[in-house]
């Protein structure tokens, strides 16, 4: 959709370089926004939006992140805007077949980016007196997932942090809420389809169909569908919404379709 200059804020927004959090830095460019992105992969920050900054940082690295806040203060003055995006989609397997070793690293990978980005820029926007957070968590984190148990445990994780977070920060003037997508296109969705396919015994095509027809509007979302549910939670018409989980998925009426 088009999009005109409607803020100026400062954003950052982790796992920023590929998938969602690109479309996000390009929603927020156009919506007038200064935005930096972090991203593990070098090659992605060559490829950002026309005046978007991009460093190379770890969201699960304490010392990474405090860095990179603190650098970004320095350059800013302040960030108004956090989207804590870094996440992984983790193993595909039966619960009785999941090995701890892959269990531990995927809530990590999902949890501790959200909670290092969070801790690290909430005294930057307490200091303001203002700010939002958005948080990117799953409909796994609403329904739960059969045979990605870990990643929907860490998405409902993400959003009991964000209501806490809301309630701690909302006395000082900070927002923060999650949007949860749905099956979004792209490489991550075909690496989980396929991974899906082979523990199910079923067709990629099959598991594709299945998705886009648990859905009532029978499709699967686009990545820019979720940044601009972004760019809204960042926006003065959002002033009043805070500690909500907002599905962005197409409106989900079966979880787990077969077909």
């Amino acid at each position: 959709m088009e999009r005109g200059p409607i803020m100026t804020q400062r954003v950052l927004i982790t796992a920023g370089g590929s998938g969602i959090g690109l479309a996000m830095a390009a929603a927020f460019t156009a919506a007038g926004a200064e935005v930096w992105v972090c991203d593990i992969d070098a090659q992605m920050l060559t490829e950002l939006p026309t005046g978007t900054r991009g460093s190379m940082a770890d969201a699960t690295d304490e010392r990474a992140m405090a860095d990179l806040v603190h650098r970004i203060v320095e350059q800013w003055g302040g960030i108004d805007v956090l989207c804590a995006n870094a996440g992984v989609k983790g193993p595909t397997a039966a619960i009785d077949e999941m090995a701890l070793e892959d269990w531990r690293a995927c809530l990590s990978g999902n949890l501790d980016g959200a909670f290092l980005a969070a801790k690290h820029v909430a005294p930057v926007m307490k200091a303001q007196r203002a700010g939002a957070m958005i948080f990117t968590s799953s409909r796994a984190g609403l329904y739960g997932f059969p045979y990605r148990a870990p990643y929907a445990a860490a998405k409902w994780g993400v959003i009991g942090l964000m209501k806490t977070v809301a309630m701690e920060l909302g006395p000082h003037g900070i927002r923060a809420n999650a949007i949860c997508p749905g099956s979004v296109e792209g490489a991550r969705i075909d690496r989980v389809f396929a991974a899906e396919a082979e523990a199910k015994g079923m067709t990629i095509e099959a598991v594709r169909a299945g998705y886009a027809a648990g859905t009532a509007l029978g499709r699967l979302a686009q990545a820019g569908d979720i940044a601009d549910m972004a760019v809204f939670l960042a926006s003065p018409g959002a002033r009043m919404v805070s500690g909500q989980a907002i599905t962005v998925d197409g409106f989900t009426i079966n979880p787990d379709p077969k077909v």
